[in-house]
């Protein structure tokens, strides 16, 4: 008997949902969308909205999501990121099937509900320029001043607006506007731009058009065509709701979809923006959208997360109806417990440090049997070669250890991950630097497999790998990309500041001989140091590349800076 999938929690747009149903408005009918502007890369705060949509879609029978991509500013889209935001949608696991849909389909139908919004005088081509425009918008607390074209009359309105599309006139000579009231207290209602002049061809429609919609005027009108009965939105839209409401009601549509506002996510040390991240890449602070340390969808999928760690991180956070800062430890908690679950548990070493094991024969090669994951037994086991010299972390060794200091040091003994007991006997410097170069080590042959036939204990298991064995890749390292929690809390400093300069470390990285040819993106837990996964950009079967996805709870290090601070 297969275990039932768990009912997910309940939230505000779940219950209003629901109560739709009951009552059933719209027919009983659920349909939503996910409407991305292709003007960039999706990131972490998307796959929120993804999940929602989608998942929402999934989650009430017949329940339908559309993909829309909302393209109606030629100036910053591009087909790169059209197949971009198609490639992250399914890399999450949704699926929009035959519901695939483009606002610039729509383009002459919403040249046409323009057209009508003219004829009843609501509204009218305004040849102010942009500036002039957003002088006279007013203020919070002050009302905004009409413009002196306002009163143009119906069929002058007409004969320009026709004019504009047939691009007669230059960028910026007129838009049109709608007449609503100058003096709302949501400045967002006060004469907001409809159309505007572009002469800039368009990814899809090339130089059919001129004159594009805004935003708002060609997103609530899309949601209309297709049936939307959800448009589920971040708060940011929230003074843009009475808009969209205006707009449909005005062309007295035959479908008026119900706008809910919830939480955008905000996540510690990161910035969500567009437009930062757009700053981030053309500025060189990255190598590119899909940069592991950018918080992109494309970024995460190269650093290693898995799509069922995200989605249940999007579970985890919510849906609210105001903002708040996630911590990013949360996103790591959720990678790390599906990797815990499904990646093979492999050897290496980060920063070797050369052991060599006195009592062991020269020529000696044993294959040690080590489990695959702990977590899953089906996984099975592997063979790992064990010989006369090996290399451990450098950080496993200090000659003169402090107090919770039980990994190895001169006179004591330790275990071997899946091999035996080796005791420190000698330790061998560098003369000129002082430097520790090189371990010798006796071992116990009674110990193989980790255990001794005494009963006698050692408290610390250390990885390792065979020196003649090993295979060496390159490791990157990757950590926070900015230093601060929240790079946006100061507004009059560049977020740039807070970058951090440590949240790339390359190095040379000794690992198992089963990781030979290891496919592109696939991943591990590096037993003591981390999960990594096999780049998806710069690995090969000759060249190695291993990007840290999430390092583990680390306990030495933990009691090492709580002694720190007591200092």
């Amino acid at each position: 008997m297969t275990k039932p999938e768990p009912t997910p929690p309940s939230n505000f747009i779940r219950n209003i949902i629901t109560e739709d149903l009951k009552n059933n408005k719209n027919d009983g009918r659920i349909v939503t969308r996910f409407p991305p502007e292709p003007n960039g890369y999706l990131h972490i705060g998307h796959a929120k909205s993804i999940c929602l949509n989608f998942g929402i879609a999934e989650e009430f029978e017949g329940g339908l999501c559309n993909l829309r991509f909302d393209d109606t500013n030629p100036s910053k889209e591009e087909m790169e990121y059209v197949d971009s935001i198609k490639e992250d949608v399914q890399w999450l696991g949704f699926h929009w099937g035959d519901r695939l849909f483009y606002a610039s389909d729509y383009f002459e139908q919403l040249y046409e509900y323009a057209v009508q919004l003219i004829k009843k005088g609501e509204a009218y081509v305004c040849s102010l320029s942009a500036e002039e425009i957003r002088e006279t918008r007013g203020t919070l607390t002050e009302p905004g001043t009409e413009s002196p074209f306002r009163s143009r009359p119906v069929e002058e309105n007409l004969d320009l607006f026709k004019r504009m599309r047939t691009g007669e006139f230059e960028d910026g000579a007129h838009v049109l506007r709608a007449k609503i009231d100058m003096a709302s207290p949501n400045v967002v209602m006060r004469d907001p731009t409809l159309y505007r002049i572009r002469k800039l061809k368009h990814h899809r429609t090339g130089d059919t058009w001129c004159i594009y919609p805004m935003y708002d005027f060609a997103h609530c009108l899309s949601d209309s065509i297709e049936g939307i009965t959800h448009s589920l939105c971040t708060l940011e839209f929230e003074n843009n709701r009475q808009l969209y409401d205006w707009i449909l009601d005005e062309l007295n549509v035959d479908c008026h979809p119900q706008q809910i506002e919830f939480a955008r996510l905000n996540l510690s040390y990161t910035v969500l923006s567009k437009r930062k991240l757009i700053e981030l890449v053309k500025g060189g602070h990255v190598s590119g959208w899909d940069d592991p340390r950018m918080p992109t969808i494309s970024g995460i999928r190269r650093r290693g997360y898995t799509p069922e760690s995200i989605r249940n991180f999007c579970e985890r956070i919510g849906v609210a109806r105001r903002d708040s800062t996630v911590d990013i430890a949360l996103l790591e908690f959720s990678i790390r417990e599906d990797l815990n679950k499904h990646a093979p548990r492999v050897l290496g070493v980060l920063r070797p440090l050369k052991v060599i094991i006195d009592n062991y024969p020269e020529n000696q090669v044993e294959e040690l049997d080590a489990m695959n994951n702990p977590e899953d037994l089906a996984m099975g086991t592997r063979k790992i070669p064990f010989s006369r010299v090996i290399y451990i972390e450098q950080d496993d060794f200090l000659e003169d250890p402090p107090k919770k200091f039980f990994r190895l040091s001169p006179g004591r003994e330790v275990r071997l991950r899946y091999a035996y007991f080796i005791t420190c006997v000698d330790v061998v410097k560098d003369e000129k630097t002082g430097q520790i170069i090189e371990l010798h080590c006796t071992y116990d042959p009674s110990t193989r497999g980790g255990s001794s036939p005494d009963g006698r204990k050692v408290k610390a298991t250390l990885h390792w790998v065979s020196a003649s064995h090993a295979i060496i890749a390159e490791a990157r390292l990757y950590d926070h990309l900015f230093v601060k929690e929240d790079p946006d809390e100061e507004k009059h400093v560049d977020f740039k500041t807070h970058l951090n300069p440590s949240s790339l470390k390359i190095c040379s990285f000794f690992v198992e001989p089963s990781l030979a040819g290891a496919p592109s993106g696939s991943r591990y837990q590096f037993e003591r140091l981390g999960y990594f996964c096999v780049d998806s950009v710069d690995s090969s079967d000759t060249e190695l590349v291993f990007n840290r996805t999430v390092t583990l709870r680390d306990t030495w290090a933990k009691i090492k800076k709580k002694q720190q601070k007591q200092q």
